[in-house]
């Protein structure tokens, strides 16, 4: 895949005698990506997938109440929808239509709550609407940072200490751990 604008010179890459091969778009550790580097196209494999799954819940049961139908949506359908939603954060509107159809239509799936506005389904099935559940993860994670919660996480999510102010860095940078691996 070649990443860039108009001064990718789309050179063509051999190696052992064979040539790579130009794709469009490529995944890797589950994230989509394409030339252009936004989120949409991951979003609409993530939006795909849990579509999928909502036609497989409504096959499967022949009867699907509130109760059941949100643990099926927080167990099995949501976790499709914000995997990893760190890199991929949607900021344009039609991303944050898309995803916030699909729960859209699995509050649809119970019966009695068709009828009913969007925001009442998800009142009487007890969900936050996706972009709540998004804000609410960065809201925490921003208050941890700031020093508002009392809980001692410094080995899990330690800060970065330097000696000198860096430009380039800020006093809320996260320390980057090394991984070993020990066979005894």
């Amino acid at each position: 895949m070649h990443i860039g604008g108009y001064r990718n010179t789309k050179a063509i890459y051999n190696m052992s005698a064979s040539t790579l091969e130009e794709t469009a778009e490529e995944k890797d550790l589950g994230i989509w990506t394409d030339r252009s580097l936004k989120p949409s196209i991951h979003l609409s494999h993530a939006v795909c997938n849990a579509n999928q799954l909502l036609g497989m819940i409504r096959r499967s049961f022949m009867f699907v109440d509130r109760d059941l139908m949100t643990q099926l949506f927080t167990t099995m359908i949501r976790l499709h929808l914000e995997y990893c939603n760190v890199v991929w954060h949607p900021c344009l509107k039609q991303d944050i239509e898309l995803l916030e159809g699909v729960q859209h239509r699995a509050t649809k799936m119970v019966p009695g709550l068709a009828k009913l506005s969007y925001e009442e389904r998800l009142q009487k099935m007890n969900l936050p609407s996706l972009v709540y559940h998004r804000t609410r993860g960065e809201s925490l994670r921003s208050k941890y940072l700031h020093g508002l919660y009392k809980v001692d996480c410094s080995e899990l999510l330690a800060l970065h200490k330097t000696g000198k102010m860096n430009t380039r860095s800020h006093s809320l940078k996260l320390k980057k751990r090394s991984c070993k691996l020990n066979y005894d």
